[in-house]
């Protein structure tokens, strides 16, 4: 007798406790070492190429749902034309904040100023990073966490919106200074966002 008319001749109950000493069998959702001992291909495991099978491509940290939970840290698509005229404005912007840089000078008074004076019209910042009138927005840099209280660092975090879809943000402070096009953010407008949503 074949092994198709064995399966024919059980019950339906057979089956079906057969199936389950089948799923039980496969130990479905235990985990388990990866190795030979444990059936696996050596090379072949997730763990051996240091990816877990949980997580989704591009995701920073290799958390799973990386992507989806710091979709907020992700700055909308510019237009080419639109990116164009960003990356131009963010040229304009770099000598001044290496200029400040180089002098000691990055309150966000001083930087305010001396990028009025490329002819930016200074822009209050609405809270939820929308446009209120205006392009430049100048404050203070974000507070940070450290030796068990927060501490605002000297320098200037820089806004500057050049289209609907397309900005500068950029920054100057005792260590470093920086001027890039990107998109606006979706919460904080031409601000990159705090990690710690």
């Amino acid at each position: 007798m074949s092994t198709s008319e064995s399966v024919r001749r059980l019950s339906p109950a057979a089956v079906g406790l057969l199936l389950t000493a089948a799923l039980s069998l496969t130990a479905c959702g235990e985990q388990r070492a990866p190795g030979p001992a444990a059936g696996a291909v050596v090379g072949s495991s997730p763990s051996a190429s240091g990816a877990s099978p949980y997580v989704e491509p591009g995701a920073g940290d290799g958390a799973p749902h990386y992507n989806e939970n710091n979709a907020y840290r992700h700055p909308r698509d510019m237009s080419p034309a639109h990116a164009k005229d960003a990356e131009r404005e963010a040229g304009r912007i770099r000598p001044v904040l290496e200029r400040l840089w180089k002098q000691g000078q990055w309150k966000p008074s001083e930087v305010r100023a001396a990028l009025l004076r490329l002819g930016y019209e200074e822009a209050p910042a609405a809270g939820d990073g929308g446009r209120t009138g205006g392009t430049l927005t100048v404050r203070e840099m974000r507070p940070r966490y450290r030796d068990g209280g927060y501490v605002t660092p000297e320098g200037a975090m820089v806004g500057l919106r050049v289209h609907d879809d397309a900005c500068v943000t950029a920054f100057v402070q005792k260590t470093n200074y920086e001027a890039r096009a990107n998109g606006p953010y979706p919460e904080t407008g031409c601000f990159e966002p705090p990690y710690g949503h």
